[in-house]
Formats: C-alpha cells, structure tokens, sequence
C-alpha cells in the first residue's frame, strides 16, 4: 500500500471506531484498535478527520474535546433521530444540574447539594465523568465549573 494509502486507512479505522464505541475515545484507547504506536502521528490522523467532517456537508460530526474524540449526530438530526438513540448522552435531572453550574460558575457543590439535595452527587459524578464539568477540592467541597467539552456539545462559543 501507497503511504497516502495507509494514511486513509488508519483514518477509517478512527471513523469506525468513533462510530462504534458512543463515546469519547482517547489516544490512548485509539492507538491499538487502529495499530499506531506514535501518539504524534495518530493524534495528527485523528485532528485531520476532525476537519474532515468539519469540511463536508454531513449529520454527522467529530468533537475533540478534553483530548478525546467523540462521534455525534448535529442539529437539527439529533433532535429527529432521538427517539432511535438508547439513553440519551446526559440524564434530565444532569442536565438541570449541568445548567445550573453553566448559569453560577464557579459554583461550590456544597451550594449545588443543598439547591437539588443530595441525589446530585451522583449527577456531579456523571458529568465529570462525561466530562461536561471539572471539580476541583476547595476546602471541604468542591468548585464546580464547566469544562470545554461544554462549550463544543452545546454549541457556545
């Protein structure tokens, strides 16, 4: 194979594996599905699919955001294909809390708990972990403020 070749190859791989695994996907989890072992040269591969999508006239599209790659469908398709998707990528009760953070950030959790009571542990836990929010310990709590995969889903600039 032609080196340009193996270059779109490797870039497939990275599509399909987005594509698949519905959620964000590290280097780190990229590099031994699609066989590279240079950080470099795959985080350069994934960048250009990023542009790639952003370039042509499609529903779907690649965020990178916290150094992870994620595949999803743009608006206005997302809202028309919904009901076909299985959960959706952040619970209701999450996305209120999510809200709240955006509108007070930074934002103490001690605050956020007693506005929403205790059940928004595990809602704060989820959207670290999809890394909509950062929380960083201050004191015996932590501040809440949004991360940049916030801004990139929801479209702010």
């Amino acid at each position: 194979m032609e080196k340009g070749d193996q270059r779109a190859e490797y870039k497939k791989a990275i599509e399909a594996a987005l594509f698949v695994s519905g959620k964000p996907l590290g280097l780190d989890e990229l590099a031994p599905i699609v066989g590279i072992a240079s950080m470099g040269h795959l985080e350069s591969m994934a960048d250009e699919l990023v542009k790639d999508y952003e370039a042509k006239d499609s529903s779907l599209k690649i965020l990178k955001a916290g150094g992870k790659y994620e595949m999803y469908v743009a608006e206005p398709y997302a809202g028309m294909v919904g009901s076909l998707a299985g959960q959706p990528d952040i619970s209701k009760s999450s996305l209120k809390i999510l809200a709240y953070i955006s509108k007070n950030e930074p934002v103490m959790q001690s605050k956020v708990v007693k506005y929403f009571g205790s059940s928004t542990y595990d809602h704060i836990k989820e959207l670290v972990e999809k890394e909509f929010i950062t929380a960083k310990r201050s004191g015996r709590s932590k501040s809440l403020a949004t991360a940049p995969k916030f801004k990139e889903y929801f479209n702010l600039k």
